[in-house]
């Protein structure tokens, strides 16, 4: 196995001058935690910004940070002050961050800061390819980096992409805002995996890339070009045994000790954030500074520790943040202090790891509301970190770690009288409650930890190479072609299976579209005439309408998907008894989701009912058919039925009927030494999978198959057969 190549806007140490000197230090974060916890087997490479711009440094400054950051297997990408506000500071912290955290009114839409974005993208690209090899892994990294995984798809075709988001994933109608939606989608489909930290950020990107691109999914997976992404959750873990056991170590013991020695008996709360308008700091305090109104009994009694790490601070709306934080500080002090008590602790500075733990391990209570977070692992690291001074940890509904830590006392972090009886709730919580909800979250996140996420994330994007090598199709290209005519000629039993609609012609999507036309006709009728061909067409029309077409043919016929068979002139055999009586309880439901959703139509077959949609409003479709998806699985979870999505359709048969198993049939009849199967939709990919290696088996239409082969359209096929029909 290659090496991992880990790009992301950061590298894990962090390089600035100081006194004429470079210094270097770990950046913080949990990412370089994450994979630093990667076994030694697995080679990393990083690759990423060093922290300092590149005006700032001389040629030999350059050369001497590359030295020392290669021995720590990272390479770096030195950016100019002027992409770095542009690409960083512009359209990554004025566009993406606050859309994406749902504060539309704070973001902004500005074509150079968009222009930069693509540029900076580009660098990393290529620095990426100057080191790739062919059987490197690589990982992509958060929000700066969107478009990276498809430019490094278009020169690196073959390779194994993977890409996770640390931030929340919009709503569709917050992401429908942005002006480069469809080059942001583009961009991070060019990855074979796509991580986000929980189910609700999976849906909302998978609502996004149907809504704009039209591309739908089947349990997560998009068919993208000639390619199957995968989209799937990840909740990221921390060292957990790190923090669970940093009691022990004397540094940090010391620091408890100087912490209690100034707060004496008091309770304590810890509010722990990077000084951002999206972790709710300022309705924190507030709802702080109301519980000490409510409750007086409290005053003297309990103090907020409440630290703020310093974060982009060039940037002028978090220099107002910090000063309204702090006007607000010296209210509430002011107004509920004493010469004794000052009820809350200020700090605007990031912690050493010794002193973050003292916090966690005195503290009673960790308040974590963020108005909207990715995940947030403060929280996790505060549980993990109570193994023996039980405390309780408040946190918002609005973060991704409340998905995890349900024992947890969840607020919404917009209400703030919610905040104030948790508060309460908190500081009156009996011994024993408290140490039996920590014990439940403790144990999760033992299991779930941080070397979990990362191992979880790269099994997966191993996985998911090995299913679109499954599917993987190649063009049905002018020399394949002629190898499949001179296997026609020199064959004596060959075989045709051979779906209907957008196979042979061109689909409508209206179940009463008109037969097929002369020319396929004559196409049929001229190869069903060799006495060395079976000719089996196999479609999910009923058999009523295939016998008007095609019953003077003489050719086989499978009607509904392989619930009918008729071989030539024979009567229709059913492949088995199956029960109908569902279909009384879900019609009406089809017919009520038809009426709402105008265009649409019910069809109604002998063991399946289809909801038809190619003609309805795309947007208002897409969200009737899922409203319908769930309600259809809900009613069909104990019956012998199963509900599928193909192309435009959705479609409720009993379970059993495939096209598989009718091919079946044929493939025990006799040893065939030519097939040739053609189809186009997910119905087709049961008869293709049960084909020998051998066969010819083509797909009509891009994405993802078990086909061998493909053709852009049905003209094609109709090409290839009147090849066929000269030999």
């Amino acid at each position: 196995m290659g090496r991992l190549l880990v790009v992301a806007n950061r590298l894990p140490l962090n390089t600035a001058r100081r006194a004429g000197e470079l210094h270097f230090r770990p950046s913080p974060g949990g990412l370089a935690v994450g994979l630093s916890s990667l076994p030694d087997s697995c080679e990393q490479v990083w690759i990423g910004w060093p922290g300092i711009t590149s005006e700032k440094l001389s040629a030999e400054d350059k050369e001497q940070i590359r030295k020392r950051l290669a021995e720590e297997n990272c390479r770096p990408i030195f950016l100019s002050r002027r992409q770095m506000e542009g690409y960083y500071q512009g359209f990554c912290n004025k566009t993406i961050w606050p859309l994406f955290h749902y504060f539309a009114m704070r973001t902004l839409y500005e074509k150079r800061f968009w222009k930069m974005y693509e540029q900076v993208n580009r660098v990393f690209c290529d620095e990426v390819m100057e080191i790739a090899k062919p059987d490197d892994r690589i990982w992509v990294h958060d929000y700066q980096l969107m478009l990276l995984p498809q430019l490094l798809r278009e020169r690196l075709p073959e390779s194994d992409i993977g890409f996770f988001l640390h931030i929340p994933w919009p709503s569709f109608e917050l992401f429908r805002l942005l002006p480069w939606r469809e080059e942001i989608l583009n961009g991070l489909l060019g990855a074979d995996l796509i991580g986000f930290h929980t189910y609700d950020y999976v849906r909302h990107f998978l609502s996004s890339v149907c809504r704009i691109t039209g591309l739908e999914h089947t349990l997560g997976r998009v068919s993208f070009g000639s390619r199957i992404v995968k989209i799937d959750a990840f909740p990221m873990g921390i060292d957990y045994e790190r923090y669970s056991q940093a009691i022990n170590d004397a540094n940090v013991e010391k620091e408890v000790g100087k912490i209690l020695k100034k707060i004496g008996k008091r309770r304590i709360i810890i509010s722990i954030d990077r000084l951002d308008y999206t972790k709710g700091i300022i309705q924190r305090l507030e709802a702080f500074d109301l519980f000490l109104s409510d409750n007086p009994e409290y005053k003297g009694e309990v103090t907020l520790v409440l630290v703020a790490v310093p974060s982009r601070t060039g940037v002028e709306d978090y220099k107002m943040l910090r000063e309204r934080l702090e006007q607000l500080v010296s209210r509430v002090n002011g107004e509920h202090g004493t010469m004794g008590y000052m009820p809350v602790w200020y700090l605007y500075r990031s912690l050493p790891f010794k002193e973050l733990t003292a916090l966690y391990h005195i503290a009673d209570v960790a308040l974590v509301t963020p108005l909207r977070d990715g995940m947030n692992l403060i929280a996790k690291e505060f549980i993990a970190a109570k193994t023996d001074s039980p405390g309780v940890l408040i946190i918002s509904e609005m973060t991704g770690a409340a998905r995890e830590l349900g024992e947890a006392l969840i607020v919404n972090s917009f209400d703030k009288a919610a905040i104030v009886n948790a508060i309460k709730e908190s500081l009156e919580m009996p011994l024993l409650e408290k140490v039996e909800r920590n014990k439940v979250m403790q144990e999760r996140l033992r299991r779930y930890n941080v070397s979990r996420w990362s191992g979880d994330f790269l099994d997966a994007l191993s996985e998911i190479k090995k299913t679109q090598k499954e599917f993987s199709v190649r063009e049905l290209s002018e020399p394949i072609s002629r190898k499949l005519v001179r296997d026609y000629a020199k064959s004596r039993k060959r075989l045709f299976l051979l779906d209907y609609d957008g196979t042979l012609v061109g689909f409508k999507g209206r179940p009463e579209q008109a037969g097929p036309d002369d020319e396929i006709m004559g196409l049929l009728r001229s190869l069903s005439s060799n006495p060395r061909n079976n000719i089996v067409i196999i479609s999910g029309r009923d058999k009523a309408t295939l016998e008007e077409w095609f019953g003077n043919l003489g050719t086989a016929l499978v009607a509904e998907h392989g619930a009918w068979i008729r071989h030539g002139s024979e009567k229709w055999q059913c492949m088995q008894s199956f029960e109908t009586e569902w279909k009384d309880s879900i019609r009406p439901i089809l017919e009520l989701y038809s009426e709402r959703t105008p265009g649409s139509m019910v069809e109604d077959k002998n063991f399946s009912l289809v909801w038809h949609y190619r003609r309805a409003d795309p947007e208002l479709a897409y969200v009737r058919g899922q409203e319908l998806k769930g309600a259809l699985l809900s009613l069909t979870e104990n019956l012998d039925v199963g509900v599928f999505e193909g192309n435009k359709i959705l479609e409720v048969k009993s379970m059993g009927i495939n096209k598989g198993r009718a091919v079946e049939l044929w493939m025990k009849e006799q040893e065939w030494d030519f097939i040739l199967a053609a189809g186009d939709d997910y119905t087709d990919e049961e008869m293709f999978s049960v084909l020998p290696d051998e066969a010819y088996s083509v797909k009509v239409g891009f994405g993802a198959s078990r086909a061998r082969f493909s053709v852009d359209s049905e003209r094609e096929i109709r090409l290839l057969l009147e090849k066929l029909t000269g030999e």
